[in-house]
Protein backbone atom coordinates (compact mmCIF):
# COMPACT_ATOMS: atom_id res chain seq x y z
CA UNK A 1 0.00 0.00 0.00
CA UNK A 2 1.57 2.88 -0.91
CA UNK A 3 1.68 6.19 1.03
CA UNK A 4 -1.20 8.21 -0.91
CA UNK A 5 -3.63 4.90 -0.14
CA UNK A 6 -2.54 5.24 3.40
CA UNK A 7 -3.77 9.17 3.32
CA UNK A 8 -6.92 8.04 1.74
CA UNK A 9 -8.05 5.61 4.13
CA UNK A 10 -7.25 7.40 7.18
CA UNK A 11 -8.91 10.51 5.82
CA UNK A 12 -11.92 8.55 5.22
CA UNK A 13 -11.90 7.31 8.31
CA UNK A 14 -11.46 10.63 10.38
CA UNK A 15 -14.45 11.69 8.41
CA UNK A 16 -16.29 8.69 9.20
CA UNK A 17 -15.57 9.30 12.50
CA UNK A 18 -16.71 12.88 12.68
CA UNK A 19 -19.85 12.30 11.12
CA UNK A 20 -20.92 9.62 13.36
CA UNK A 21 -20.17 12.25 16.38
CA UNK A 22 -22.32 14.74 14.72
CA UNK A 23 -25.19 12.36 14.00
CA UNK A 24 -24.92 11.35 17.61
CA UNK A 25 -25.23 15.01 18.77
CA UNK A 26 -28.02 15.67 16.44
CA UNK A 27 -29.70 12.67 16.30
CA UNK A 28 -29.63 10.56 19.67
CA UNK A 29 -29.41 7.02 19.66
CA UNK A 30 -32.94 6.63 21.68
CA UNK A 31 -34.31 8.16 18.54
CA UNK A 32 -32.42 5.62 16.11
CA UNK A 33 -32.74 2.30 18.27
CA UNK A 34 -36.46 1.89 17.76
CA UNK A 35 -35.76 1.32 14.09
CA UNK A 36 -32.72 -1.38 14.61
CA UNK A 37 -34.67 -4.70 13.85
CA UNK A 38 -35.92 -3.10 10.52
CA UNK A 39 -32.45 -1.52 9.46
CA UNK A 40 -30.67 -4.87 10.55
CA UNK A 41 -32.81 -6.69 7.92
CA UNK A 42 -32.01 -3.74 5.21
CA UNK A 43 -28.45 -4.29 5.89
CA UNK A 44 -27.76 -7.51 5.89
CA UNK A 45 -29.12 -8.00 2.46
CA UNK A 46 -27.42 -4.89 1.22
CA UNK A 47 -24.23 -6.09 2.78
CA UNK A 48 -24.32 -9.05 1.15
CA UNK A 49 -25.18 -7.42 -2.27
CA UNK A 50 -22.06 -5.76 -1.83
CA UNK A 51 -20.12 -8.46 -0.58
CA UNK A 52 -21.02 -10.37 -3.80
CA UNK A 53 -20.47 -7.41 -5.87
CA UNK A 54 -16.53 -6.52 -4.41
CA UNK A 55 -15.22 -10.27 -3.98
CA UNK A 56 -16.17 -10.60 -7.97
CA UNK A 57 -14.21 -7.55 -8.44
CA UNK A 58 -11.28 -8.99 -6.48
CA UNK A 59 -11.20 -12.63 -7.72
CA UNK A 60 -11.36 -10.65 -11.86
CA UNK A 61 -8.47 -8.10 -10.78
CA UNK A 62 -6.09 -10.71 -9.85
CA UNK A 63 -6.84 -13.40 -12.37
CA UNK A 64 -6.41 -10.48 -14.50
CA UNK A 65 -2.65 -9.84 -12.72
CA UNK A 66 -1.70 -13.29 -12.68
CA UNK A 67 -2.56 -13.52 -16.49
CA UNK A 68 -0.17 -10.49 -17.27
CA UNK A 69 2.21 -12.25 -15.57
CA UNK A 70 2.19 -15.26 -16.82
CA UNK A 71 2.12 -13.80 -20.47
CA UNK A 72 4.94 -11.86 -19.69
CA UNK A 73 7.06 -15.48 -18.95
CA UNK A 74 5.46 -16.75 -21.74
CA UNK A 75 6.95 -13.95 -23.68
CA UNK A 76 10.44 -14.08 -22.72
CA UNK A 77 10.47 -17.74 -22.98
CA UNK A 78 9.62 -17.33 -26.41
CA UNK A 79 12.55 -14.95 -27.21
CA UNK A 80 14.50 -16.90 -25.53
CA UNK A 81 14.10 -19.24 -27.94
CA UNK A 82 14.86 -17.29 -31.02
CA UNK A 83 18.13 -16.48 -29.16
CA UNK A 84 19.02 -19.92 -28.55
CA UNK A 85 17.69 -21.00 -31.75
CA UNK A 86 19.49 -17.92 -33.96
CA UNK A 87 22.76 -19.66 -32.55
CA UNK A 88 22.83 -22.69 -34.29
CA UNK A 89 21.25 -21.09 -37.68
CA UNK A 90 24.12 -20.24 -40.14
CA UNK A 91 25.37 -16.99 -40.44
CA UNK A 92 24.37 -14.12 -41.63
CA UNK A 93 20.90 -14.55 -40.76
CA UNK A 94 21.86 -16.50 -37.54
CA UNK A 95 23.99 -13.41 -36.44
CA UNK A 96 21.12 -10.95 -37.64
CA UNK A 97 18.82 -12.81 -35.78
CA UNK A 98 20.66 -13.40 -32.19
CA UNK A 99 21.55 -9.37 -32.55
CA UNK A 100 17.57 -8.55 -32.86
CA UNK A 101 16.31 -11.12 -30.12
CA UNK A 102 18.82 -9.25 -27.78
CA UNK A 103 17.88 -5.93 -28.85
CA UNK A 104 14.45 -7.12 -28.74
CA UNK A 105 14.80 -8.40 -24.89
CA UNK A 106 16.64 -5.22 -23.73
CA UNK A 107 14.06 -3.04 -25.70
CA UNK A 108 11.21 -3.85 -23.50
CA UNK A 109 13.28 -4.31 -20.14
CA UNK A 110 14.24 -0.71 -20.29
CA UNK A 111 12.21 1.13 -22.56
CA UNK A 112 8.60 -0.23 -22.77
CA UNK A 113 8.23 -1.28 -19.40
CA UNK A 114 8.29 2.19 -17.89
CA UNK A 115 6.12 2.97 -20.58
CA UNK A 116 3.29 0.64 -20.53
CA UNK A 117 2.85 2.78 -16.46
CA UNK A 118 1.42 5.36 -19.05
CA UNK A 119 -0.77 3.59 -21.27
CA UNK A 120 1.75 3.30 -24.17
CA UNK A 121 4.54 1.02 -25.90
CA UNK A 122 7.51 1.18 -27.80
CA UNK A 123 7.73 1.49 -31.77
CA UNK A 124 11.07 0.14 -31.53
CA UNK A 125 10.07 -2.66 -29.96
CA UNK A 126 7.39 -3.52 -32.71
CA UNK A 127 9.88 -3.12 -34.93
CA UNK A 128 12.13 -5.48 -33.29
CA UNK A 129 9.26 -8.72 -34.00
CA UNK A 130 8.43 -7.58 -37.59
CA UNK A 131 12.38 -7.44 -38.36
CA UNK A 132 12.80 -11.50 -36.62
CA UNK A 133 9.89 -12.62 -38.62
CA UNK A 134 11.81 -11.09 -42.13
CA UNK A 135 14.85 -12.74 -41.00
CA UNK A 136 13.27 -16.07 -40.34
CA UNK A 137 11.38 -15.62 -43.37
CA UNK A 138 13.85 -14.83 -45.36
CA UNK A 139 16.16 -18.24 -45.07
CA UNK A 140 16.40 -20.73 -46.98
CA UNK A 141 17.29 -24.57 -45.31
CA UNK A 142 19.53 -26.26 -47.42
CA UNK A 143 19.56 -29.42 -45.54
CA UNK A 144 17.17 -31.56 -43.13
CA UNK A 145 19.05 -30.18 -39.97
CA UNK A 146 18.56 -26.51 -41.38
CA UNK A 147 15.36 -27.18 -42.14
CA UNK A 148 14.39 -28.58 -38.26
CA UNK A 149 16.21 -25.34 -37.13
CA UNK A 150 13.64 -23.31 -38.94
CA UNK A 151 10.69 -24.87 -38.57
CA UNK A 152 10.92 -23.97 -34.52
CA UNK A 153 12.53 -20.64 -35.53
CA UNK A 154 9.11 -19.80 -37.36
CA UNK A 155 7.18 -21.29 -34.19
CA UNK A 156 9.14 -19.11 -31.82
CA UNK A 157 8.47 -16.12 -33.63
CA UNK A 158 5.00 -16.56 -33.98
CA UNK A 159 4.82 -16.75 -30.12
CA UNK A 160 6.75 -14.41 -29.44
CA UNK A 161 4.37 -11.92 -31.38
CA UNK A 162 1.04 -13.43 -30.54
CA UNK A 163 2.36 -13.34 -26.61
CA UNK A 164 3.61 -9.53 -27.25
CA UNK A 165 -0.19 -8.81 -28.88
CA UNK A 166 -1.46 -10.36 -25.35
CA UNK A 167 0.71 -8.38 -23.03
CA UNK A 168 -0.44 -5.16 -25.06
CA UNK A 169 -4.06 -5.63 -24.52
CA UNK A 170 -3.41 -5.56 -20.55
CA UNK A 171 -2.16 -2.51 -20.60
CA UNK A 172 -5.53 -0.49 -19.85
CA UNK A 173 -7.34 -0.55 -16.86
CA UNK A 174 -9.72 -3.93 -16.45
CA UNK A 175 -12.29 -2.28 -14.12
CA UNK A 176 -14.61 -0.17 -16.09
CA UNK A 177 -16.00 3.15 -15.00
CA UNK A 178 -19.14 2.24 -14.66
CA UNK A 179 -18.35 -0.46 -12.26
CA UNK A 180 -16.25 1.70 -10.01
CA UNK A 181 -19.19 4.07 -9.47
CA UNK A 182 -21.01 0.51 -8.63
CA UNK A 183 -18.36 -0.18 -5.88
CA UNK A 184 -18.48 3.36 -4.43
CA UNK A 185 -21.61 3.76 -4.45
CA UNK A 186 -22.10 0.17 -3.07
CA UNK A 187 -19.47 0.74 -0.03
CA UNK A 188 -21.19 4.28 0.79
CA UNK A 189 -24.52 2.58 0.86
CA UNK A 190 -23.10 0.03 3.42
CA UNK A 191 -21.37 2.03 5.56
CA UNK A 192 -24.49 4.54 5.81
CA UNK A 193 -26.71 2.17 6.01
CA UNK A 194 -24.79 1.74 10.02
CA UNK A 195 -25.41 5.28 11.16
CA UNK A 196 -28.97 4.04 11.28
CA UNK A 197 -28.53 2.24 13.99
CA UNK A 198 -29.17 3.14 17.89
CA UNK A 199 -26.84 2.47 20.33
CA UNK A 200 -26.36 3.99 24.19
CA UNK A 201 -22.66 2.60 23.54
CA UNK A 202 -21.18 5.62 21.52
CA UNK A 203 -17.72 3.82 21.88
CA UNK A 204 -18.48 0.39 20.24
CA UNK A 205 -20.78 1.62 18.01
CA UNK A 206 -17.63 3.81 16.77
CA UNK A 207 -15.75 1.32 16.22
CA UNK A 208 -18.33 -0.61 14.59
CA UNK A 209 -18.70 1.47 11.90
CA UNK A 210 -14.55 2.48 11.51
CA UNK A 211 -13.93 -1.26 10.98
CA UNK A 212 -16.87 -1.75 8.21
CA UNK A 213 -15.28 1.40 6.62
CA UNK A 214 -12.06 0.46 7.04
CA UNK A 215 -12.69 -2.92 5.74
CA UNK A 216 -14.42 -1.45 2.37
CA UNK A 217 -11.77 1.26 2.01
CA UNK A 218 -8.85 -1.49 1.81
CA UNK A 219 -10.54 -3.89 -0.16
CA UNK A 220 -11.40 -1.08 -2.68
CA UNK A 221 -7.71 0.45 -2.42
CA UNK A 222 -6.94 -3.29 -3.10
CA UNK A 223 -8.53 -3.27 -6.63
CA UNK A 224 -7.33 -0.07 -7.72
CA UNK A 225 -3.64 -1.25 -7.05
CA UNK A 226 -4.51 -4.81 -9.05
CA UNK A 227 -6.38 -2.62 -11.58
CA UNK A 228 -3.62 -2.44 -13.70
CA UNK A 229 -1.02 -4.72 -14.02
CA UNK A 230 1.97 -2.87 -14.41
CA UNK A 231 1.67 -0.26 -12.17
CA UNK A 232 0.87 -0.14 -7.93
CA UNK A 233 2.77 -2.49 -5.45
CA UNK A 234 1.02 -5.04 -7.21
CA UNK A 235 2.73 -4.51 -10.97
CA UNK A 236 3.97 -6.96 -12.70
CA UNK A 237 7.64 -6.73 -13.34
CA UNK A 238 10.25 -7.94 -16.36
CA UNK A 239 11.57 -10.22 -14.22
CA UNK A 240 11.58 -12.76 -16.53
CA UNK A 241 13.12 -10.76 -19.42
CA UNK A 242 15.98 -9.87 -16.74
CA UNK A 243 17.01 -13.20 -16.13
CA UNK A 244 17.11 -14.05 -19.93
CA UNK A 245 19.81 -11.84 -19.78
CA UNK A 246 21.22 -11.67 -16.95
CA UNK A 247 21.81 -15.91 -17.89
CA UNK A 248 23.52 -14.91 -21.98
CA UNK A 249 26.51 -17.02 -23.35
CA UNK A 250 30.10 -15.32 -24.40
CA UNK A 251 28.46 -13.88 -27.94
CA UNK A 252 30.07 -16.45 -31.26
Amino acid sequence: MSWSDVFILLGTLVVCAMALWLLQHFVPHRMRETHNDVAGFIFAAVGVMYAVLLAFVVVAVWQNLDSARQTTFKEADAVAGVYWISRELPLPVGSQLEHDALAYARTVESSEWPLMAKHESSPQATQLVYAMRSDVFGFSPTDPRQQVLYEHAVTHVEDLATERRARLTEIDDSVPTIMWVALITGGLLTVAFTYLFGLSNTLAHGLMVLTLTALVVVSLLLIKEMDFPFTGVTRVEPTAFEVFLSRLPPPR
